[in-house]
């Protein structure tokens, strides 16, 4: 028999690897999440459902996330009228830290604190900056760990279609 031949075994074990990859590929529902802003806006999944959801794990003390911080605020800036919600999320710190930060270096996103969301534990924030990408269908688009630029966060919203 040819080395390249299909025996049905051989055909069985291609379908389910094509299968397995398949199925990885399929995209994994966003987590049920509640978000409230320093302002007091309000939002879920179904919220946002048909917006582009960025989010942003970071804190005050990382020069990474601070580093960032003005690009992810153009980005919000550019791409908010094309449907791009950014909640900046603020991972273990007190509202008052928080505030006092923002005093020196203002955000143009929707900042968000732990105590107001679930979310830094379904991502498991424990790591500055985390990217989490969410389409408008409510999946997860992609994710992004750690400080990448301009150009890897403008790669992770195409996934989503904002290009």
């Amino acid at each position: 028999m040819a080395a390249n031949a299909c025996t049905p075994r051989r055909e069985f074990l291609i379908l389910l690897a094509a299968g397995l990859a398949a199925a990885t590929d399929k995209p994994e529902p966003a987590p049920r999440f509640t978000a409230k802003t320093l302002d007091g806006d309000k939002f879920s999944n179904d919220s946002v459902r048909g917006k582009v959801v960025l989010l942003q794990f970071w804190a005050t003390w990382c020069p990474y996330c601070k580093h960032e911080q003005g690009l992810v605020d153009d980005l919000n800036s550019e791409f908010k009228d094309k449907g791009l919600i950014v909640l900046a999320i603020d991972v273990g710190e007190s509202k008052k830290k928080v505030k006092k930060y923002l005093e020196d270096s203002p955000r143009q996103c929707r900042i968000v604190l732990t105590e107001d969301t679930n979310l830094a534990a379904m991502f498991a924030a424990n790591s500055y900056p985390i990217y989490v990408l969410i389409d408008r269908d409510g999946n997860v688009a992609g994710t992004q760990r750690g400080a990448g630029g301009e150009d890897a966060l403008r790669t992770l919203l195409s996934k989503a279609g904002l290009e």
